[in-house]
């Protein structure tokens, strides 16, 4: 990143500004980012191929008329064809310096914060290389562990408490090292490893008090207990299922035997 997200807007040349639109729920996202989605020459949206209305772009035209989005393709859940990955990316950026040199002000919506797992990270990098004189910037977004923790009502630190954020991608190992140290734990895209996120859960004694969460802020919303992972159909998993929404967020709370004992 070359600037910050005031720089992006103030600076002369080309401004691309990676805007974070929360996890979902319109009214999350910040007055910053709105203003900085609305003052842009063009707003581009991540949306994998073939597919409908993303979750960002459906939160962005909530604050931008439909004529000023440019739908971007990128390899958006890919994880095994790097060669397909990497040209999606290669792609994508080439069309956003398109856009930079022909508009000069271009902001991208992410969900959630384009700083924590977000694909703005990739796409930053490539137009850097291909418009280097172009000033990159972020606004900060609402991410998931937030929305869920206050929907769900789970602490996610107190006093000296760590927080240990993990992408179930790398693999469910690390998600038990992280659940057998101390404090807050919070599990990102787990759904497609729910139950073997509910195995470490339950073998290193987490699964009481912890919540998952699904389409947050979206009509079809799910907060859970994590104990429902394991139990009845209808509850968390259907009998002989073992996926739940790729993007499902986890917080398993830290334990906590007194008000303000970790101070």
């Amino acid at each position: 990143m070359n600037g910050s997200g005031g720089e992006a807007r103030e600076a002369g040349g080309p401004r691309l500004v990676g805007v974070g639109v929360g996890p979902g729920d319109p009214d999350l996202v910040t007055v910053k980012g709105v203003k900085a989605l609305r003052s842009a020459d063009v707003v581009v949206v991540p949306v994998m191929e073939g597919s409908g209305t993303g979750r960002a772009e459906a939160t962005v035209l909530h604050y931008v008329s439909r004529e000023r989005i440019v739908r971007v393709v990128f390899a958006l859940n890919e994880r095994e064809d790097r060669t397909r990955r990497e040209a999606a990316w290669d792609a994508a950026g080439e069309r956003v310096a398109e856009l930079l040199r022909a508009h000069g002000s271009v902001a991208f919506a992410t969900i959630g914060d384009p700083n924590v797992y977000s694909t703005f990270t990739y796409l930053a990098q490539t137009v850097g290389e291909l418009v280097p004189e172009a000033v990159v910037g972020t606004v900060p977004g609402i991410t998931a562990m937030q929305d869920l923790a206050a929907r769900g009502g789970a602490v996610l630190t107190e006093g000296t408490e760590p927080l240990t954020l993990v992408p179930v991608t790398a693999g469910t190992a690390v998600l038990r090292q992280a659940l057998e140290g101390p404090g807050t734990v919070v599990a990102y895209k787990f759904g497609r490893r729910a139950r073997e996120v509910a195995a470490a859960l339950r073998a290193t004694g987490r699964t009481e008090g912890a919540v998952w969460g699904s389409a947050l802020g979206l009509p079809q919303e799910s907060i859970r207990p994590a104990a429902d992972l394991e139990a009845a159909p209808g509850a968390g998993l259907e009998a002989g299922d073992d996926e739940l929404p790729y993007l499902s967020t986890l917080i398993s709370p830290a334990r906590r035997e007194s008000r303000g004992g970790k101070l």
